[in-house]
């Protein structure tokens, strides 16, 4: 069966949100997933002055190596000015010893992401995640337009054809909507269908 990982960083619970869309998205599509976050590497003040979510439903990854067992692996991160945050850029960079066995080549890859406004940076996030993605030799599978719930603009709300994404508001108060977390559902099931043909 194919095995997919749902990788992920969210500091108030959206990317999480997104992150089990994605999982739903994969299982439906055929693939055992297992769900991992990533470190937090902010201080603990940090942490706490900015109102962070403490606890999570999931485990944290277990290593940089544990990559290798998967057949694809999607990445999710909100932006911090318009790139992927550091807790998820530190992780990957301890991937060099990965790369110099081409251990993720062939494999597939996608993105989602979280931004607090419209224009926040979601596709230039996408484009941070996914460059190392293919740095790595993975196959990319976004958010294609057969998921035309993206499509339109009589509602706020996120989706790209390079991943998933939603839109939390300045406040974060705004939760991913159904039409988001369809799309994160669709792009999941998309990557789990494309690994199991490369497969």
């Amino acid at each position: 069966m194919t095995k997919v990982l749902v990788l992920y960083y969210s500091s108030y619970g959206h990317i999480e949100q997104m992150a089990d869309a994605i999982a739903e998205g994969a299982r439906a599509g055929g693939a055992e997933v297992d769900i991992r976050r990533v470190a937090e590497t902010a201080p603990a003040d940090v942490v706490k002055a900015a109102g962070f979510k403490a606890d999570s439903a999931h485990p944290e990854i277990e290593g940089p190596d544990a990559l290798a067992g998967y057949d694809a692996i999607v990445v999710g991160a909100p932006t911090r000015y318009g790139r992927m945050p550091s807790q998820m850029a530190a992780f990957w960079d301890t991937t060099g010893g990965l790369w110099m066995k081409g251990a993720l080549v062939g494999k597939v890859g996608g993105a989602f992401t979280s931004t607090a406004s419209q224009h926040g940076g979601q596709e230039t996030t996408l484009f941070s995640i996914i460059t190392n993605l293919l740095h790595h030799g993975m196959t990319i599978v976004g958010l294609d337009y057969g998921f035309q719930g993206q499509m339109g603009v009589d509602a706020v709300k996120g989706g790209t054809p390079y991943g998933a994404s939603t839109i939390a508001d300045g406040d974060g108060s705004r939760q991913p909507s159904q039409v988001e977390l369809d799309g994160a559902r669709y792009q999941g099931k998309r990557i789990a269908q494309t690994a199991t043909k490369l497969a």
